[in-house]
């Protein structure tokens, strides 16, 4: 399921929100006060490119925490309602449902990722 999933996510535009997220991450990183959330982007680039089959690991301390405080109220909440908005749509059907869910993962990474590793499941 992981396979096919990541196919048809990379090719209903998987692909270019990735692509999106890596010209993010490297404008992002051309000053130096911009390099840790080009590397935010870098992370949402990845898990986006193929959510299927990656598990986010939660972690850090307050650093990480004052961190998504701040990234949360600059762009995070914003960016996680257009991902919940996104996962609510694909859940209107059946077929939907495995893609909304990654969209739902998405979201929560949007709102929480320093600290946060994208790993590959189990």
């Amino acid at each position: 399921m992981r396979l096919i999933g990541n196919i048809i996510w990379l090719i209903f535009g998987g692909l270019f929100l990735a692509i999106g997220w890596a010209i993010i991450g490297l404008v992002l990183c051309i000053t130096v006060i911009g390099i840790p959330l080009g590397v935010q982007a870098f992370k949402m680039a990845q898990l986006t490119l193929t959510p299927f089959g990656k598990e986010i690991v939660y972690g850090g301390g307050l650093g990480s925490t004052l961190l998504n405080i701040v990234w949360l109220l600059l762009a995070g909440l914003w960016m996680a309602i257009g991902y919940v908005i996104a996962g609510l749509a694909n859940c209107i059907t059946i077929i939907g449902i495995p893609f909304g869910l990654q969209s739902f993962k998405m979201a929560k990474l949007a709102l929480m990722p320093f600290g946060a590793t994208v790993m590959r499941g189990a």
